[in-house]
């Protein structure tokens, strides 16, 4: 069997792992993480990603998990409502279509579930060396033995260590878009249901809505800087820097800050895309946030990852000939099938096509669909 290490187990990883199992390759996931990685805000599965789901047969389970949130509120700062919106969210867009929200960590969970019978799965661990030459690709762990496989796959996210390893540093393909967004889960201390607040600040930005039947809540803390630079592992200074860009931007800013300092799920960075010419160097290939992040500003980096785990899966089941993988092939199909996608899905991030006018919601629908994913 060809052996593929897949590394990060996030949506792109997992959804990768599900379909070259589905194949029939023998599947490793490696994952930084002592388990699944928590967190992340409400996501959502639009269009041509939703027939993925359903050929996973995932459908009806995400359904289940939907948020069902019903409408949001902007308040001043002192929480008086300004108005609301019964139509559409920022999170997700127009309520009343066929799009499934739900957080993103509830998706990773049905995809473990769904990848586990067919994928080893090595926890609290990372790649430290990659040899990418001859037959195989030998690489080195952090903790576990050093082994060789047929082929290694980058899901590993924007700050991806395998192209760091492989492509070069990260600031060749690194985009940034000058917003930086923090998002944990905190109690629903203002008893919102199946609901959204947001306050607008002169400099910043806070959100909060329910989650999970409104048990809990995600709240999100953004604002606006060009020039800053903080390290993406460094959780003291991210700390910092969002105390001292919110505090005094009134609202419910204080309580969010006090329970961001203990959230268990804590995240923060810029919002950035990676722009790439080619996702592949001999037996190594990206998918995912590691090859074409179209940032959560795009609405798109979920749907993006699961097309792309799928077609690149596919692709290398279509090279397979008696057993032995077309690996050059593969790849440059699934680049050639999936890059024009991608780079529309990017423009979403502005709200702008090069050139162009802005996007409007036709637009939008427009490029979210514009790819059918082959039935492999």
């Amino acid at each position: 069997m060809t052996s593929i290490l897949v590394s990060g187990a996030s949506v792109a990883g997992l959804a990768t792992a599900y379909w070259l199992g589905r194949h029939g390759y023998s599947v490793t996931v490696v994952e930084r993480h002592a388990g699944l990685r928590p967190g992340g805000q409400a996501i959502d599965v639009r269009g041509p990603a939703l027939t993925v789901l359903d050929r996973m047969g995932l459908l009806a389970a995400a359904e289940e998990k939907k948020t069902r949130i019903r409408g949001a509120s902007v308040v001043d700062r002192d929480g008086n409502e300004l108005s609301r919106d019964t139509q559409s969210t920022p999170t997700g867009g127009l309520i009343d279509n066929p799009d499934i929200e739900l957080l993103r960590d509830d998706l990773v969970e049905l995809l473990y579930e769904a990848s586990r019978s067919t994928t080893e799965f090595i926890f609290d661990d990372s790649i430290a060396a990659i040899e990418n030459l001859g037959p195989a690709v030998q690489v080195s762990f952090e903790r576990a033995p050093a082994a060789g496989f047929d082929l290694v796959i980058g899901a590993d996210g924007l700050h991806s260590n395998v192209r760091r390893l492989v492509f070069g540093p990260e600031e060749r393909f690194i985009k940034r878009l000058g917003t930086h967004a923090a998002i944990f889960t905190v109690p629903n201390f203002l008893d919102l249901d199946h609901w959204q607040m947001w306050h607008y600040g002169d400099a910043s930005m806070a959100g909060v809505y329910s989650a999970r039947n409104n048990t809990e809540a995600r709240a999100m803390l953004g604002f606006m800087d060009t020039e800053l630079r903080v390290d993406y592992r460094d959780t003291a200074a991210q700390f910092a820097e969002v105390e001292r860009r919110i505090a005094d931007d009134g609202w419910v800013r204080p309580q969010l800050l006090e329970y961001m300092r203990s959230a268990p799920d804590f995240y923060f960075d810029e919002m950035s895309q990676i722009i790439m010419d080619h996702w592949s160097i001999g037996r190594v290939a990206l998918v995912g946030d590691a090859a074409y992040c179209c940032s959560p500003l795009a609405g798109q980096g979920t749907s993006v990852a699961l097309l792309g785990g799928y077609i690149l899966a596919g692709e290398l089941k279509v090279a397979t000939y008696d057993g032995a993988v077309d690996h050059g092939l593969a790849f440059t199909n699934y680049f050639r099938r999936f890059h024009g996608y991608t780079e529309r899905t990017q423009f979403l991030a502005t709200d702008n096509i090069p050139g162009g006018a802005p996007i409007s919601q036709e637009q939008f629908k427009l490029i979210v669909n514009s790819i059918t994913p082959l039935n492999y």
